[in-house]
């Protein structure tokens, strides 16, 4: 079939140098096109808009603490609590510790979202309908907007901190363990003359505010100024919780010498929130002597994920531990420090508010960082320390240099400068090699592990960070491929307590599974890696249903119905397997909150351990302990048996009585939320789905699930699968689609394909785009 002449269209801007131009292919992946790096990102940041101008417009805003300009009085507490976390060093030693020329990139992608800011404003047509809806525009950047924005970064673990600190002052460790388990195993150090009982998740409030996501509803957009101290929590502890469980992803790198071709193959999906428009957006950037495609997010200049033509690369988050939660004594705005009074840094910064003069709000810090609650009638404060203040901890910028690296010598200088989120990075390139090692700052605590809140007074500092040198490195093993899924994959004799990383990591049910599927059989294709991403095969499962089977054949008919369902079950989350949805139920609905209930007898604390860690609830399950009773194994037993029959009876009343009637995908349904969908009739269709999916949170296909109702709200945000060395071969896809207007047709055309596992062309020589292109915007510098 002939394909339809691409439609065209020429613009002049101000700012570009020399002609340059955007080809859309057919599914909404831009190809730039410019004859010069300035022009490229100008181009990057000009394209940015043109596809995502809200999203990155909210972005900006949010990050930088200038959402009640626009939105009013509810948005002033968030506003507040971003501005505590922004980048307030040197800026050039921040722009420096990216790249030589990293100022020079910001400065050019400013200048393309302004150029087409403008371009709204001569063409109001072209205004994405959110601004239209809330009668708001779109702002211009400069360069430093790019790198003061910290707070969307994935780090670890303040909030991990006070829960356990809450847990541990009224239970043991064995309970926390049911919230997060620890590897290696260790008995947290709790600091001297620190009392955790007085600490409270209250005190998290503004931290939460501060790394949240921006909601709308009629009553916050209305909210008057004196109320506006009641917009400071806006995301219950459940969902915090839960997010941070949820975000990860998987990626892996395939040696030539186990694939069919000869070629080594990478593979990356990363896992965030389901959201429209998406996380991620896909882009070609070609200009003389630098040609990459892949994903990043579109307020960031640059790749994350992708190759360049020689060099294929991609990233998981890693479990290096890049914060710290320090309580003070305090007397007024003085706290105790090396065994005198210190003063805190009080800053006061001023806020536009929608409708109102502006605000004048104080900031507070300490050595450490921001002040984020205080208690003056108990002399008490609390801050976080976190990697976020220095410089070079913009997240994903440091792709500046990886995404230019040509050779593996090259990846490793790279991979030195970055600093945040702390991640897995594996690489392979078209000289056949394939590895793998972790990136980013991972501070070195010389007397403690960072598992609970310390003093900050002085007794708990970092002595620095891990030296990238340092870091652990696997270069083309025997078995033929390096991976990871953000588990605990340090090497077997790493010194943990001497080179600190972390203790907290995503239970290894995805990598083991990535590692199996990847270790048997014959040579692997692109295909058992597009397989392997969209794999829904449940290790937890698998484990569990050996309890299951063995359990006495019940005299309760849904027991024996059960057993039968599940015996002959292969484990996998197929959306239209009857069993998968019976065993989803079962554990999601009954199971976690019947074993904390028999597990933990203070009924308060058991909603600070959900969502449960898997690992830690299937060790239980496998080896009961006296927590269970006298008759450990017994008990475990006749829980799970009540369970099971529970589920039956839930999954009749859910689905229909005969099992015949059951499958996962009718619970379990991809959905895209859209920020303002709830707000009004003409933006309810913003929201994509739903569609029904397979999978979990503990398969390679991750599909992380809202216990509540079922529906997936985390999951791959990209996928891409790259043959290094024949480009064109690469597949990917994102959803719900490339561009985050709602009036493109490229908006929600993606994600039918997703929720079948299905993917579409990378596509990245000229011949192969140019025969794919749908519309071509020729860009000439304004004369």
């Amino acid at each position: 079939m002939t394909e339809p002449a691409p439609l065209e269209e020429t613009i002049a801007l101000e700012g570009l140098q020399q002609a340059a131009s955007i080809h859309v292919d057919r599914w909404g992946i831009p190809h730039l096109r410019a004859e010069n790096e300035h022009d490229l990102f100008f181009l990057q940041g000009f394209n940015a808009a043109r596809d995502r101008l809200w999203q990155i417009d909210l972005w900006r805003k949010r990050g930088l603490g200038l959402l009640a300009a626009d939105f009013g009085p509810g948005y002033l507490a968030q506003d507040r609590a971003s501005r505590l976390f922004l980048y307030r060093g040197e800026m050039q030693a921040e722009f420096d510790a990216y790249a030589p020329d990293a100022r020079a990139i910001c400065e050019a992608f400013a200048a393309g979202i302004n150029a087409y800011v403008a371009l709204t404003e001569a063409e109001p047509q072209r205004l994405p309908a959110e601004f239209r809806a809330l009668g708001t525009r779109p702002s211009r950047w400069v360069a430093e907007d790019v790198v003061r924005i910290r707070s969307h970064s994935l780090t670890r673990n303040a909030l991990s901190e006070v829960l356990r600190a809450v847990v541990l002052s009224r239970a043991d460790l064995a309970t926390d363990l049911l919230r997060k388990n620890l590897e290696p195993m260790k008995e947290p150090v709790r600091a001297e003359r620190l009392d955790l009982s007085t600490l409270g998740i209250e005190c998290l409030a503004t931290f939460k505010l501060a790394t949240a996501g921006v909601t709308f509803s009629p009553e916050r957009l209305d909210a008057p100024l004196g109320d506006w101290r009641r917009w400071s929590t806006l995301t219950d502890l459940g969902e915090v919780v839960q997010g941070a469980e949820m975000e990860g992803s998987n990626n892996w790198a395939i040696h030539g010498s186990r694939t069919e071709t000869g070629r080594p193959i990478l593979a990356s999906d990363p896992h965030r929130a389901h959201a429209a428009p998406s996380l991620r957006y896909i882009v070609h950037l070609d200009s003389p002597g630098f040609n990459a495609i892949g994903a990043g997010e579109p307020a960031v200049p640059g790749i994350s994920i992708g190759h360049n033509g020689t060099a294929a690369f991609a990233l998981t988050i890693h479990g290096a531990d890049q914060e710290d939660v320090y309580v003070y004594e305090t007397e007024g705005d003085r706290y105790r420090y090396g065994g005198d009074w210190a003063a805190m840094e009080v800053v006061t910064e001023r806020f536009a508010v929608k409708g109102h003069p502006d605000q004048e709000l104080e900031l507070r810090f300490t050595r450490h960082g921001p002040v984020i609650a205080r208690d003056t009638a108990a002399g008490r404060a609390v801050a976080i320390r976190t990697v976020w203040s220095l410089p070079g901890s913009a997240p994903y910028l440091a792709s500046f240099s990886t995404m230019r690296s040509r050779s593996l010598e090259e990846f490793r200088a790279a991979v030195a400068r970055w600093g945040t989120p702390s991640v897995n990075k594996v690489y392979a390139d078209t000289s056949g090699t394939v590895a793998w090692t972790p990136a980013g700052y991972a501070p070195q605590r010389p007397n403690w592990d960072g598992l609970l809140p310390v003093p900050g007074d002085g007794r708990y500092e970092w002595s620095g960070l891990l030296n990238p040198a340092e870091h652990p490195w696997r270069v083309d093993p025997l078995e033929g491929f390096v991976h990871s899924a953000n588990e605990m994959n340090l090497p077997p004799d790493w010194p943990h307590a001497e080179k600190t990383y972390g203790y907290e990591w995503t239970e290894a049910s995805r990598a083991r599974r990535i590692r199996e599927a990847l270790t048997r059989g014959p040579l692997l294709t692109l295909a058992d890696s597009t397989a392997l991403q969209t794999d829904v095969t449940s290790l937890p499962a698998r484990r569990l249903c050996t309890l299951l089977g063995a359990l006495p054949r019940g005299s309760a008919p849904e027991l024996w119905a059960a057993q039968l369902l599940l015996e002959d079950w292969d484990h996998r989350l197929e959306a239209d397997s009857p069993a998968a949805a019976l065993f989803e139920v079962f554990m999601t609905k009954h199971l976690k909150p019947r074993l904390l209930a028999a597990l933990v007898p203070d009924a308060a604390l058991r909603p600070l351990l959900v969502p449960q860690d898997t690992e830690s609830l299937l060790r239980v399950l496998e080896e009961p302990d006296a927590r269970f009773g006298t008759d450990p194994a017994a008990a475990r037993d006749a829980l799970l048996a009540e369970c099971l029959v529970a589920a039956v009876r839930d999954c009749g009343e859910r689905m229909g009585l005969s099992p015949s009637e059951w499958s996962w995908g009718r619970l379990h349904k991809g959905y895209f939320s859209h920020a303002l969908a709830d707000l009004a009739p003409e933006t309810a269709s913003f929201d994509v789905g739903s569609f029904p999916v397979g999978g979990s949170a503990s398969t390679p296909m991750h599909t992380g699930y809202r216990p509540s109702d079922f529906r997936c709200n985390y999951g791959a945000s990209v996928r891409l699968v790259m043959d290094v060395g024949a480009w064109d071969n690469s597949l990917c896809i994102n959803a719900p689609g490339q561009s985050g207007d709602p009036a493109s047709p490229h908006y929600a055309d993606l994600a039918p394909h997703w929720a079948r596992g299905e993917y579409v062309p990378l596509l990245y020589t000229r011949e192969a785009v140019d025969a794919k292109v749908m519309r071509r915007i020729h860009l000439q510098p304004a004369t």
